[in-house]
């Protein structure tokens, strides 16, 4: 299981999720599972995914139609709820679970998120609670939008994050960017590529930073455990 702040490839992030091949970003109940999304915030991201109320919330938006030849360009068309046969999208299948989460018909879905670092690293972002979702103009057109906020308490992939409070915020993915391209993704400590994680140099419940990468470092697992064995 992977703990908020590991880095990934993409294929032990596939393995991950049941030897499922990721291609698309929404994935609504992986396998019958927690779903699962992708996300990127780097500049040219394809979607205009963002992070609010102090890194603990993701406004996530939908995504668009298929390509087709000779169709029109996606980017200029409504994001769709159905397919033509009358068939729930991804995009219908996150809405129908929000909008009943929010009006308290069932609890809010799980979603497992991992965000793109680079071309084939990826960052697990943690387990977020699918809040809501509407429809919002955006450059001449309908887009969805999902609000989902990290679950604290309901996962024991968060076990290490309550305790010390480090990991219940999203480092924004400039950080990320800047910290594996300085540390040169490697720990910091023995230059191991294996079993990266993000990590804060001061925990944040002691008034460390999650959004200055000088607050950031790459760790090993290893190193990781031994630095936070040692935090009182």
């Amino acid at each position: 299981m992977f703990v908020p702040g590991d880095i990934i490839s993409y294929h032990e992030m596939c393995g991950a999720e049941g030897g499922a091949t990721l291609q698309r970003g929404m994935n609504f109940r992986l396998g019958g599972r927690e779903s699962v999304i992708l996300m990127s915030l780097r500049k040219g991201a394809p979607y205009a995914d963002r992070v609010e109320g102090g890194g603990q919330t993701l406004i996530y938006e939908g995504h668009d139609v298929p390509k087709r030849r000779g169709g029109a360009d996606p980017k200029k068309v409504n994001q769709s709820r159905i397919f033509p046969s009358g068939k729930p999208t991804q995009n219908g299948l996150f809405y129908n679970a929000a909008v009943s989460a929010r009006q308290g018909k069932c609890t809010p879905e799980r979603v497992r998120v991992y965000e793109k670092i680079k071309n084939g690293i990826w960052a697990f972002d943690g387990i977020f609670d699918l809040l809501d979702a509407w429809e919002e103009r955006s450059h001449g057109r309908k887009v969805f939008k999902f609000k989902l906020q990290i679950n604290e308490t309901s996962s024991p992939l968060q076990a290490e994050a309550t305790r010390d409070l480090e990991h219940n915020r999203i480092i924004p993915s400039s950080v990320k960017i800047e910290v594996w391209r300085r540390d040169g993704g490697k720990c910091v400590r023995c230059g191991s590529k294996d079993n990266l994680h993000f990590d804060h140099d001061l925990p944040f419940s002691k008034g460390g930073s999650s959004i200055l990468a000088k607050n950031i470092q790459l760790m090993c697992a290893r190193h990781n455990l031994e630095k936070h064995n040692k935090i009182i």
